[in-house]
């Protein structure tokens, strides 16, 4: 392996994880599906761990301020996005983030907009807050994008909010500057308030430029977004994010929120403090080495599976593999009888019924085994 990519455990070292993405399925099954990365974790984020356990600091989270000033010096310095330390308001992930705006901006009934394919749970926060979702699903020409003429339709129509996945999950389409700019000007013609998902934004990979939703001009007015490092360093577990405001319109929304210091893991705080400041080395290796991955799953599907259709992502360690053409009414579970499990399409909304993602953050020879098993669905009669 080269030295500058990050090394991944032998399968059986992984197999003795207690997360989901590894206890979920039997011994005989490679998980590939949810989002969690095989990666050891980042030696300061480690260490720190480590010393509040020597400590047996294991209370409430109280390092706050010192979140915000840590998440806004690294958008600064990745993003040149200028963020106020003040305008960092933790939760405990993004999920209670978005559910918490929504119950803040609607009543029940109200139409809440979102854009499948898309993360799973944005069905069920909509559902949540007992809000009317909205489906305006992306336009698939040339690559997955946002429908911006079908979005200012519902728009005109005065929703609630719009969610925005941003970059885009499940697809990792990383929305142009002035994609999000268009979208802007629409939720300000039509006081339409966004609520930007952004967890997948440090993983933007080699050649994409993640656009902060708030770093354009007047989106403060109407939007607000939502950050976490859980994706990038693989930390939800220890539950931390945080949301963040740009005006007073939508900081007087965020200040009507619990109080959510309580609810904030403190391992997760001081995880992601150590993240921001001490480990964004280890994060553009992780970049390099899921760069590599991703080109190696390239080549794999087109050598092996070519009827399998897709896009490499631009963002994230997610494919998305459209499986159409293979003829099979439901691909993840065939997959699945081949000792791979993936994500079924359908969960992202019904304009993903014939694909399924997979997650290639993972180790090369994982990757390579998987595809070998994945292959034989072409045999089955």
């Amino acid at each position: 392996m080269r030295p500058d990519l990050l090394p991944v455990p032998p399968l059986e070292q992984l197999r003795q994880r207690r997360s989901a993405k590894w206890q979920a399925y039997g011994p005989d099954v490679l998980p590939l599906w949810v989002a969690e990365l095989d990666f050891e974790l980042a030696p300061a984020i480690a260490a720190t761990l480590a010393e509040a356990v020597r400590r047996s600091d294991t209370g409430y989270a109280w390092q706050i301020e010192d979140l915000g000033r840590a998440l806004a010096a690294f958008a600064g310095d990745r993003w040149g996005w200028q963020v106020d330390p003040r305008a960092v308001h933790p939760v405990s992930d993004v999920g209670v983030g978005v559910v918490d705006l929504l119950r803040g901006l609607t009543r029940p009934g109200d139409a809440v907009l979102i854009s499948p394919p898309v993360y799973p749970p944005f069905f069920t926060w909509v559902a949540e807050v007992a809000a009317r979702l909205v489906e305006v699903p992306l336009r698939h020409a040339e690559g997955w994008r946002l429908d911006l003429p079908a979005l200012e339709r519902a728009f005109a129509e005065r929703p609630a909010a719009y969610v925005l996945c941003n970059p885009h999950n499940p697809v990792g389409r990383v929305h142009t500057r002035q994609e999000l700019a268009e979208l802007v000007e629409l939720g300000r013609r039509y006081q339409v308030p966004i609520i930007s998902d952004e967890v997948h934004a440090p993983l933007a990979l080699p050649g994409a430029q993640f656009t902060p939703l708030l770093s354009l001009p007047h989106a403060a007015e109407i939007a607000v977004s939502v950050h976490a490092a859980s994706k990038a360093w693989n930390l939800a577990g220890l539950k931390c994010a945080a949301i963040i405001t740009g005006s007073p319109r939508m900081a007087e929304v965020a200040g009507r929120l619990p109080d959510n210091r309580w609810r904030v893991g403190h391992f997760g705080v001081l995880a992601s403090i150590a993240a921001y400041t001490e480990e964004v080395g280890w994060l553009d290796q992780l970049l390099a080495t899921l760069l590599d991955r991703r080109t190696t799953l390239q080549a794999q599907l087109a050598e092996r599976l070519p009827a399998v259709r897709w896009q490499p992502p631009e963002a994230s360690y997610l494919a998305w593999l459209d499986c159409a053409e293979l003829g099979i009414a439901n691909p993840a579970e065939a997959f699945l009888r081949h000792g791979v499990a993936l994500e079924a399409g359908s969960k992202f909304g019904a304009i993903g019924g014939s694909h399924v993602r997979l997650n290639f953050g993972t180790s090369a020879e994982i990757l390579g085994e998987a595809v070998d098993r994945m292959t034989k669905v072409t045999t089955e009669g």
